[in-house]
């Protein structure tokens, strides 16, 4: 069993709350006595529960972090650089995945409540804004990845247009103009990046061409929309997809069709993942800066915290697209292989 404030208070021959004063940094408690209580704590293995010591100083150094899918690559990146952030500043977190369910996204948050979080960091959540207002009500709070209006809550996000006209512009000099997307469903953000392929296309004079695919951020998703646009009967000649494992998951269907990436067809992604630069991949992808957002997230986050800063922030960041193997010259019409 783990040893108790109790147990060192009894090994130091002290009172608990002399044990309390100590683990609370107070400058009431006498040099001899720290050492002492510290030798004790040393002895027995004992280490102090963050949550309550922050409780007993009034100062809550935990901070509740959610993200919306702990298997896609994006969410480690940009929680790496937070929680980086976070351990400097002194600040211990409270983790929770939602797994692409709004509803489990609530039951984490109001855990996270329960504990008493000194504020939150929601990384691309799936909640609707009326979950996400009394949620964060009173309690500094900041959303990556998507942007809302509440007065609480500092918001990150990338430029969604940027990032289309980008990929769209390299596609288009390639010779393409029969270009595709496959969304990102109902997932944070994905309804801006639809939107950015639409006007994209439509300012370029290719809104003949405009074709959405419904997908959901995952690569099974990516799987299943090349075999529609296979079953189709018309390929398209390239795809923007809305995230780096839609397109990886489509490569791979369309490898085992004998449609050839990309020769027969383009493929730009999207966030610009470590496993896009892996040479069997060699995606087309526009970058997201993911450590840029956890560290942003998690200073505007301190600063309310800290009360630094009451006024709202909403910060933006610009993507650039990374060129690789996955798109080429436009040729002729991709035929599709017998199967």
């Amino acid at each position: 069993m783990d040893a108790t404030m109790d147990d060192v208070a009894r090994a130091a021959g002290v009172s608990r709350s002399l044990v309390s004063l100590v683990f609370q940094d107070s400058p009431k408690v006498a040099p001899s006595s720290r050492a002492k209580v510290l030798a004790a704590a040393g002895a027995l293995g004992y280490r102090p529960n963050a949550l309550a010591r922050s409780l007993a100083s009034k100062q809550v150094r935990t901070v509740g972090v959610l993200l919306n899918d702990i298997s896609n690559p994006f969410f480690a990146a940009v929680y790496d650089a937070l929680a980086e952030c976070a351990e400097t500043r002194g600040y211990s977190i409270l983790l929770g995945a939602g797994q692409r369910s709004s509803a489990r996204e609530r039951e984490i948050v109001a855990g996270f409540l329960s504990h008493r979080v000194g504020g939150l960091i929601l990384v691309s959540p799936r909640m609707s804004v009326s979950s996400i207002e009394e949620l964060t009500s009173g309690l500094p709070s900041v959303l990556v990845g998507r942007d809302v209006r509440l007065r609480d809550v500092d918001t990150i996000t990338n430029d969604e247009m940027t990032g289309a006209r980008a990929a769209l512009g390299h596609l288009v000099s390639l010779g393409h103009r029969d270009i595709a997307h496959v969304s990102g469903g109902k997932g944070a953000g994905a309804a801006e990046r639809r939107a950015a392929y639409t006007r994209g296309m439509t300012e370029r004079g290719l809104a003949e061409y405009v074709r959405v695919v419904v997908g959901d951020f995952t690569e099974q998703s990516g799987e299943t929309a090349a075999r529609q646009l296979i079953t189709s009967g018309a390929l398209p000649t390239a795809v923007l997809a809305a995230n780096d494992m839609i397109a990886v998951g489509m490569m791979g269907v369309f490898q085992d069709a004998g449609i050839d990436v990309p020769s027969d067809i383009s493929i730009v992604g999207y966030d610009n993942l470590t496993l896009s630069s892996l040479s069997m991949i060699s995606l087309t992808s526009v970058a997201q800066p993911l450590a840029d957002f956890g560290r942003a997230a998690m200073e505007l986050l301190l600063e309310r915290v800290d009360g630094a800063r009451t006024t709202r922030v909403r910060r933006q960041f610009e993507p650039a697209l990374i060129v690789r193997g996955s798109t080429g010259a436009v040729g002729p019409r991709p035929s599709i292989p017998a199967r």
